[in-house]
């Protein structure tokens, strides 16, 4: 009884360590060992088939960017939407895949990481530590409320800075230089 305890702890043990071994491994994705589709809801699924040959299905994939402000066409992380959102594979250079899956991964990436571009401070007013902005931005006119003093609007590269809204949104400012002085000095207190 001894010997039947300690091979099924045994057991378990070899098996937390494969799941370990799972969760840290990077198993890169490529054109050779993945095919993407769209799914009938418009999200995108994936068929990997892994280093031992077995073939894994995914109804729907998560698509993340490891690097979305300096490197956004590298590193593309592929995950399980539900629960921990576990990796199941790396990207290293999405140009690298067929045009139709690049589309495909483009398209949720830029639902994932959706941020209109601030092209004008119109107006910034702050009032019992929220700040309201009223901005032009790429997608169009836009006003948003943003809380003093979190953090919500942080650098991203030289002279660019995200800004991040009550509701979960971002706005992007490009290029803090391409704004006029007075739409400048409304933002020092920011950054």
């Amino acid at each position: 009884m001894a010997k039947t305890m300690i091979k099924n702890e045994h057991d378990v043990l070899e098996q937390q360590k494969q799941a370990v071994e799972d969760i840290i491994s990077v198993r890169l994705i490529t054109t050779e060992n993945s095919v993407f589709s769209r799914t009938v809801g418009g999200f995108v699924s994936l068929t990997f088939t892994g280093e031992d040959g077995k073939v894994t299905e995914y109804n729907r994939v998560a698509v993340h960017r490891c690097f979305p402000h300096s490197d956004p066409d590298h590193y593309i992380s592929i995950r399980e939407p539900e629960g921990d959102g576990r990796e199941i594979g790396l990207i290293e250079d999405i140009s690298l895949l067929p045009d139709e899956t690049v589309n495909m991964l483009e398209e949720q990436l830029s639902l994932r990481y959706f941020a209109p571009k601030v092209l004008k401070v119109n107006h910034i007013r702050e009032e019992y530590g929220y700040s309201y902005w009223d901005v032009l931005t790429d997608k169009g006119a836009c006003r948003f409320t943003v809380r003093m003093g979190s953090g919500n609007v942080y650098s991203i590269g030289k002279d660019r800075y995200l800004i991040n809204d009550l509701d979960g949104n971002r706005f992007e400012i490009p290029n803090l230089y391409e704004l006029t002085p007075r739409e400048i000095k409304q933002l020092d207190l920011f950054i």
